[in-house]
């Protein structure tokens, strides 16, 4: 992996205790990038900081050390619980910022609480009753927590808000506020404030949440990492499978990522791959978390080598060397581009992003370039990127329950009036 995209900065060089040093240590960290290295001297001074940065560039790392230190800081000989509160907008998200908790913090008497919607909920509530110090948490099951009486927002010495633009997006914005207007006054605690972007409506959510907090952005020439190569080719509709085997076929991806647009599409294309021997897993939408979480553990353990997903998987997912992106549908929404590329090429490494721009959705991709200011390099689909492929066996219709019939209410009171005349 480059160690351009670091600092000359080193984390020992700041105001870290050992314990966190440790835990840095042990990760493999050693020098900050560049949000580390403008966020961290700030909130370790007890500074409210909004940062932007582009994604996969450390902000996680940012605001979880600074939220260690802040707590290692109190000194108070009665603690009162919870003294911190992480939000993500998704589950997805929420998770990856627990593991990375649980690994920097690793030499921390801390007790952390991952709580999420659609799964564990007893267990979940359970645990937020505890003398947690740290809770991870997306909005929705937090709030239902809060409203039960389950915890006191009293106490909260650092509040987080991660992709905070996303929140927007999600439509998580008024939830937040519940949250921010029940905890105490912005200038007793530390605010974290992170967003791929800082857009106007995220500037006025931190100004007006915020103790005067310090903007820092750090500005990319371009809206996508250099470390990414970019490509797309112009298939015809029934090109399109063909021509990803023949692509998986002659880069073969340690681990890559194919998007598509909607379920039906994804489990089509992932009947065709595993008909032709490759290991995938499909993420969509309406998976249970349970499951989500086993396959994603999968594809992280190398288990199976493709994941085919919907948008749900496009934020918050960070899986180390992801090295090839395959758009198989364009998406509808240009940010939607640039965050589904952005699954590779994450902290340094490098990767490799490829387009299909087929019949349906050619129609993206002018606003897609307006939208990251460059073209996408066309490719040439030779004759060797088609292979011949072998044809899955039709999946089997899901048996219909029948419902057995109901007389309508409606008739039955229209019948006893006829009788009655």
């Amino acid at each position: 992996m480059k160690k351009t995209h670091l600092t000359e900065t080193r984390f020992v060089n700041l105001e870290l205790s050992r314990p966190i040093l440790r835990g840095l240590k042990d990760a493999g960290f050693d020098q900050c990038s560049p949000i580390q290295d403008q966020s961290l001297p700030i909130a370790l001074r007890d500074r409210d900081v909004a940062g932007q940065a582009q994604t996969g560039t450390g902000k996680t790392a940012s605001f979880l050390l600074a939220t260690f230190q802040r707590l290692l800081n109190d000194k108070s000989e009665t603690k009162q619980y919870p003294r911190a509160l992480i939000l993500a907008p998704t589950r997805e998200l929420a998770i990856q910022i627990h593991k990375d908790a649980l690994q920097l913090g690793k030499y921390l008497n801390f007790n952390m609480a991952l709580i999420y919607g659609g799964t564990d909920y007893q267990k979940q509530l359970k645990a937020v009753q505890s003398n947690v110090d740290i809770i991870i948490a997306t909005p929705g099951r937090i709030i239902d927590f809060y409203r039960q009486n389950a915890f006191s927002l009293d106490h909260i010495q650092v509040m987080v808000m991660d992709e905070a633009d996303r929140m927007f997006d999600l439509g998580f914005i008024k939830d937040i506020r519940y949250l921010l207007n029940r905890m105490p006054s912005p200038e007793k605690r530390l605010n974290l404030l992170f967003s791929a972007t800082l857009s106007f409506k995220v500037t006025e959510l931190a100004y007006e949440h915020m103790h005067q907090p310090v903007m820092v952005k750090i500005e990319s020439e371009e809206m996508t990492s250099a470390s990414i190569k970019q490509s797309a080719f112009c298939p015809a509709n029934e090109q399109k499978i063909p021509l990803l085997l023949g692509l998986l076929e002659k880069h073969k991806p340690v681990r890559s990522i194919v998007f598509v647009n909607t379920k039906r599409c994804g489990e089509k294309l992932a009947d065709y791959l595993a008909a032709n021997g490759h290991k995938i897993a499909l993420l969509s939408g309406d998976v249970p978390q349970d499951k989500r979480e086993r396959l994603l553990a999968d594809f992280q353990e190398s288990k199976v080598t493709i994941m085919i997903a919907t948008d749900v998987a496009a934020r918050g997912l960070h899986i180390p060397d992801v090295s090839h992106v395959f758009n198989f549908d364009l998406p509808q929404d240009c940010e939607d581009y640039v965050h589904r590329i952005g699954r590779t090429a994450r902290f340094g490494a490098e990767g490799e992003a490829i387009s299909f721009i087929c019949e349906e959705y050619a129609y993206s991709m002018p606003d897609i370039e307006q939208y990251i200011g460059q073209k996408v390099p066309l490719e040439r689909i030779s004759e060797d990127l088609l292979p011949e492929m072998i044809k899955p066996a039709p999946r089997k219709p899901k048996p219909r329950v029948q419902k057995p019939y109901k007389k309508p209410v409606r008739a039955q009171k229209e019948k006893t009036s006829n009788t009655a005349r």
